[in-house]
């Protein structure tokens, strides 16, 4: 198993489009990328701990590459907007890939790279891609919370597939 974690808005919604993927063992939510140690949701919606609200996504290599969650992260929100998703406005609810090693650096720039020259999106990229420090879990309320609450979020903007990913499932699957 490997560990992929990405920020794209309310994590409520992001963790829910991940949890839906095939190959994807775990999802959890939390806060990452900023200055203060064990935040909570209260003192991250203050805008002054420096995290994002996040999905840490525990996948299986051998049923879905990185890639492909690449593709799933483009899908599930805007990238376009700065510290913003839907009627979510702060520096928490920015777009940003946190790799964890070399090589999910590089595939998040060439993703990053494809997605910008397919024009899917009509404005500039704002994502961050970043190295991914401590994540802290959120409280256990935010945990899967569509799922035990039902709602919806603003997540399947728009629906990418990149070149990337396609040649990655082959190299995955063999063909």
């Amino acid at each position: 198993m490997k560990k992929a974690t990405f920020a794209a808005g309310c994590f409520w919604g992001v963790e829910e489009a991940f949890r839906h993927v095939p190959g994807v063992a775990d999802t959890r939510v939390g806060y990452i990328g900023g200055q203060t140690e064990n935040p909570t949701y209260k003192l991250v919606c203050t805008d002054k701990t420096g995290h994002a609200e996040a999905v840490e996504v525990t996948y299986d290599p051998s049923k879905i590459s990185y890639a492909e969650l690449l593709d799933a992260f483009w899908t599930c929100h805007d990238p376009t907007t700065l510290n913003r998703q839907g009627p979510d406005e702060g520096t928490q609810y920015r777009s940003a890939i946190f790799y964890h090693d070399a090589e999910q650096k590089k595939l998040a720039e060439e993703s990053l790279k494809e997605v910008e020259a397919s024009q899917v999106f009509h404005s500039q990229i704002v994502t961050e891609i970043v190295s991914a420090g401590k994540f802290y879990g959120a409280e256990a309320y935010h945990q899967q919370y569509f799922a035990k609450n039902g709602g919806a979020c603003h997540t399947d903007a728009v629906k990418v597939k990149t070149k990337l990913a396609v040649a990655a499932a082959k190299q995955r699957l063999g063909t």
